[in-house]
C-alpha cells in the first residue's frame, strides 16, 4: 500500500477519482531495482503492471533461434521514463508480456499485482474504461518509437 498523494502526481492517473485512486493506491507497492535487472520476461504471464517513479528502464524484442543459440538478438523497441507506465499487457488478453523489460540504471517504481487490479477493475467499469483508454495511449506512443526504430534499420 502507498499513499494515494504519489498516484496523483501523475498524469496517468489524473482522471480518476479520490475513490478510485484510494483503491488503487491499496494494492500499489513500491519496488527499487538495481541496474540490469530484467522485471519482465516476453512470453512469460503478465502478473503485475508498473509505473516507473525514477531511473529508466528499456523494452526488448528478443529473436531467439533454439538450434541455434548464437543467433539470439536483442531489439530495442522502446524506452520508459519516470511517470511512464510499462508491463501494459497485464491488462490485455492472454495476458502474456509482448517484451522483455530491462532497468538501465537504479529505479524505482510502483508495482500493481494483475490480479488484484483485475479485481478492482470488475468492480467499477468506468475505472476499466479509464485505464484502458490510458493504456491504448501508452500504447500507441510504444507504436510510435518502434516505426521510427524500424525506419533506422531500414535505412542502413
Amino acid at each position: 500500500m502507498i499513499s494515494p498523494e504519489i498516484l496523483r502526481r501523475y498524469p496517468f492517473f489524473g482522471s480518476l477519482t479520490d475513490g478510485q485512486i484510494k483503491a488503487l493506491a491499496m494494492i500499489a507497492e513500491e519496488q527499487v531495482y538495481g541496474k540490469g535487472i530484467v522485471l519482465c520476461e516476453e512470453g512469460k504471464p503478465a502478473d503485475a503492471f508498473y509505473l516507473l517513479l525514477d531511473g529508466s528502464v528499456s523494452l526488448y524484442y528478443i529473436s531467439d533461434d533454439e538450434f541455434h543459440p548464437k543467433m539470439r538478438k536483442e531489439f530495442l523497441v522502446g524506452e520508459v521514463n519516470p511517470g511512464e507506465v510499462f508491463a501494459i499487457s497485464a491488462f490485455i488478453e492472454p495476458y502474456v508480456y509482448t517484451t522483455t523489460v530491462r532497468v538501465d540504471k537504479n529505479s524505482r517504481a510502483l508495482k500493481f499485482d494483475r490480479t488484484a487490479m483485475n479485481e478492482l477493475i470488475n468492480q467499477d467499469p468506468k475505472l476499466n474504461c479509464i485505464l484502458m483508454h490510458k493504456i491504448a495511449k501508452a500504447m500507441m506512443e510504444r507504436l510510435t518509437f518502434v516505426r521510427v526504430q524500424l525506419a533506422a534499420a531500414w535505412a542502413k
